[in-house]
């Protein structure tokens, strides 16, 4: 058995999500000792064994979605978002003139993963429905994380970069990065990251042991996490945000 948390864990909440974890273990009354760590997350995801993990978006709907089960959907309490769902913050740098989106035509833009709906397909879709006229995937740099995107805007690497709301608010709160940096705009709120579980297991009982763990959770561990509850979204409200372009970037 396995079970893994990946998509908001960093230095100054792995023990947060250690608690959280046991408490999820208790109330659903099995599941292994510890989270696993050494892991690619989409690996993880396909097990057959798996009890829980948290997932993206872009992945889930793309054909996860057939494999796993739903269990619910986390709410961090994301700013002009309903329960559950969140929204990507598109940043550049303090100092950067250009005042809206269609100043970056051109611009390198630093996308964390292409299978991120946070940092890829919900850029690509702000394009779109603000009749941009152009992709990012004509000029941008992969670098396999948000923080590491954060940073290459922050030292010019980039222009430009779509980060997960959340991340966001947690980078703001526990690092220095974001002091150089400001948010341009904002984009359209989607079903936020869910919790799935393999075939094998019952997501009702993991639904209620979540809630039961995040109600009794220390005032600190829930801060720490920035979680306020668990949420039901249904499949078709994920299956139903759009794709992203199917193209790549150039570099």
């Amino acid at each position: 058995m396995i079970a893994s948390l990946p998509m908001y864990e960093s230095p100054h909440t792995r023990a947060a999500h250690d608690t959280y974890w046991q408490a999820i273990r208790h109330h659903y009354g099995r599941g292994p000792l510890q989270l696993r760590r050494d892991m690619d997350p989409h690996a993880c995801w396909e097990r057959d064994d798996l009890i829980l993990s948290q997932t993206c978006g872009l992945p889930y709907r793309s054909g996860l979605h057939r494999s796993v089960l739903l269990v619910g959907t986390p709410d961090y309490g994301v700013t002009d978002c309903p329960p559950g769902y969140y929204r990507s913050h598109l940043i550049v740098r303090a100092t950067d003139k250009r005042t809206h989106i269609a100043d970056f035509a051109g611009a390198r833009f630093a996308r964390n993963d292409v299978r991120s709906q946070s940092g890829w397909a919900a850029a690509e879709q702000h394009l779109i429905d603000h009749d941009a006229g152009f992709s990012f995937a004509t000029n941008c740099l992969d670098t396999k994380a948000h923080r590491a995107s954060v940073e290459a805007v922050s030292t010019g690497m980039a222009d430009i970069a779509a980060i997960d709301a959340v991340t966001w608010a947690l980078l703001d709160r526990d690092t220095d990065l974001t002091g150089t940096l400001r948010v341009l705009a904002s984009t359209s709120p989607t079903p936020g990251l869910p919790y799935v579980c393999a075939r094998a297991q019952d997501p009702r009982a993991l639904f209620a042991a979540i809630t039961q763990a995040i109600a009794g959770l220390d005032p600190d561990v829930r801060a720490a996490l920035m979680i306020k509850n668990i949420v039901y979204i249904p499949r078709s409200a994920y299956l139903a945000v759009p794709q992203p372009p199917a193209q790549d970037c150039d570099t």
